[in-house]
This record gives structure tokens, sequence and C-alpha cells, in this order.
């Protein structure tokens, strides 16, 4: 590999967080201009912003042919929006999760990751496949945002005409700088996905790695910085629900518009391997569903719990590592998750769900 490629792909990553983070910057501003909740900013705007690198990598990848690095960017994204982010975000603060999160998103988020292994079951998400998608991310995004429009109007019930008038003039004053913002940070994240799926497929072929397993890995956190960023400076600052609701809210976005998208956009559709149909997506559901027990335990992620998510991320990108690399260590690391951690897991999940429900 070259060092003109290398530095394309190094330049590739850093105009994706760039251009992703001025992105958000201008979205927020117009979310708090319509007067959304910080809950509904988390969901849908900084959710959909920080995840415009997935859906620039993975469109543009499917459109050039090479749809096995978008399967593994959104899969390998969804499981680091849980394990990564979620965790280094509770790891530095405890996290407080809402209860609209415990009982629509996070179900929801579980229910359209087996509906993604579902529709894969074939080997591809067709033209088909995409429309579906893409017609329910529309429809999530007009029912969040409707929800969060009506609490806003039961908040704002007491304020005077002159104060609402006020304020609606000062929103469209700040429209114009902010959509320059947005426009120019796509442009950025256009650029930085072309460069980057660039100096991921050298990589893979260098390397002698699979176009999936670099997805899953290199360019599925390197499209994820923006919200490992935001998560953690979002906790830090007390904005729990925009930390939390930012990697719901990805993952979410990631399945029905990032790979509705990447299916309507691929010649043939998107197709799916076998092994992120046996392994990979999977995966994916389990973290999902595990969100469930470990976020009823009083409506929070301790940070055990996220030290725990960040050792599971770990121990799942050794395994993708290892079996790339046909390492011989590969059995005894199954035979150990398989035998030790996982029985562990599914005993202490139990445990925190049998609390919740006792304090219920």
């Amino acid at each position: 590999m070259d060092t003109i490629t290398l530095l394309l792909f190094i330049t590739g990553v850093f105009l994706l967080v760039a251009g992703a983070e001025i992105l958000v910057r201008g979205a927020s501003r117009l979310a708090v201009t319509a007067g959304l909740s910080p809950l509904v900013v988390g969901l849908t705007v900084v959710a959909y912003g920080t995840s415009a690198p997935e859906l620039a990598v993975s469109v543009q990848s499917s459109y050039a042919g090479q749809a096995d690095i978008a399967t593994g960017n959104v899969v390998g994204s969804n499981i680091a929006n849980i394990l990564l982010i979620l965790g280094s975000s509770a790891a530095v603060a405890p996290l407080i999760v809402s209860r609209q999160l415990v009982r629509l998103d996070v179900p929801l988020m579980a229910g359209l990751s087996f509906l993604v292994l579902l529709m894969g079951l074939d080997g591809r998400l067709g033209k088909f496949d995409g429309i579906v998608l893409c017609i329910g991310a529309i429809a999530y995004t007009f029912f969040t945002v409707y929800q969060g429009r009506r609490e806003s109007q039961n908040s704002t019930e007491e304020l005077t005409q002159a104060q609402r008038n006020r304020r609606s003039r000062q929103g469209i004053k700040q429209i114009a700088p902010q959509l320059g913002l947005i426009i120019i940070g796509l442009g950025m994240l256009v650029l930085g996905a072309n460069w980057l799926i660039s100096g991921a497929v050298v990589l893979a072929r260098t390397f002698g790695v699979s176009e999936l397993i670099i997805g899953l890995t290199i360019v599925a956190v390197g499209t994820s910085l923006p919200e490992i960023a935001t998560s953690i400076i979002a906790g830090i600052r007390g904005e729990r629900d925009i930390a939390v609701g930012n990697a719901i809210g990805s993952n979410i976005f990631n399945i029905l518009l990032v790979l509705g998208l990447s299916s309507l956009v691929a010649p043939n559709g998107v197709p799916i391997a076998k092994p992120a149909l046996n392994f990979d997506l999977p995966v994916m559901i389990a973290v999902a569903v595990a969100c469930l027990p470990i976020f009823f335990t009083g409506y929070r992620i301790a940070r055990w719990e996220g030290f725990l998510f960040l050792a599971y991320y770990a121990a799942y990108t050794m395994y993708l590592f290892l079996n790339a690399t046909e390492h011989q260590a590969l059995a005894e690391f199954s035979i150990i998750m398989i035998v030790f951690v996982m029985p562990l897991t599914v005993v202490t999940l139990a445990i925190l769900a049998i609390r919740a429900v006792r304090k219920t």
C-alpha cells in the first residue's frame, strides 16, 4: 500500500468526523429553533447527523459494487454504537435512560435487527426490502418528531402570544447560517466517504482480509467516531438524553435508511454474506436485546455496565481478527466465550431483569 492511499484513508476519516461535527452543529441548532426536546433531538437530528458517515460510506460503496463494506459498516456500526459508544459514555458518567427508550425505541431497534436477519435469509437485501426500510425510516422520523412537538407545545402553552412571536422571529433569522453549516458538512461527508472507501478496499487487499471484516471493524469504527465524541461529550455535560438517544437513534437510522437506500442504489441489491448471516447479524440482535434488562435497572446504565459493554466489544473485535487470520487461538477463544462468558452473561441479564420486575 503506497503512502498516498494511506493519506487518503486518514484524510477521509478526518473529513467524515469534521463534516459530521459541522452537520450536527447546524442541525442541532435548527432543532432547538423548532422547539424539540433533548431526547427527540438525540433520536433524530443528532442521531441522523452522526450517522451520516455510515450513510455516505454505505450508499457510495453499494453504488460502486462493494456492498460487503456497506453491510459490514452498518452491522459493525450498530454493534459499536451500543458496546463501544454507550459503554464509553457510561464508563465516564452513568447514563439516565428515558422510559420512552425502554418502552418504544429499544424494542424497535431489536425488532428491526431481527427483521434484517429475516430479509437477508435469501442472501441479499433486494429493492423491495429497501423500499420497506425507507418507508419505515420516514414513518419513524415523523412519529418521533410529532411526539416531540406535541410535548413541546404542552410546555409552551403558558407563553404569551408576544413571546411566541419573538421566538419565531429569532428562529427565522437563525435558519440561513445553520443551513449553510449543514450543506458544508454534507459536502465534507461525501468527499470523505469516497476517500475512506478507496483506502479500505486497498487495505483489505494488502493484508488479505475480506472487505466484510474491514467494514465491520476499521470502517465501522471510523464512521462511528462522531457518535463516540457526541455521546461522551453529551454525557460529561449532563445531556444524557442526547447521549443515549444518539446511539439508539443511530442504530434505527442505520437499519432503516442506510441499509434501505443502499439496497435501492446497489445494482443487484445488497448481498448478505454467510459470515454476517451466521455470526455478525445474530450478535447485533443479541446486543440490542441485551439492552432491555440493563436499561430496566433503575432506567440507568451504571459504570460497571459500561465497562461490561467495552469488554464485550473488545472480545468481539478479537474474534473477528482471529477468525480472519485463521489464528490457532481461535478455537480456544471460542470455547471460552461459549462455555463461560455467554452463560455468565445470560445469568447476569436474567438477574437484572428479575430485580427490575420486582421493583415495579
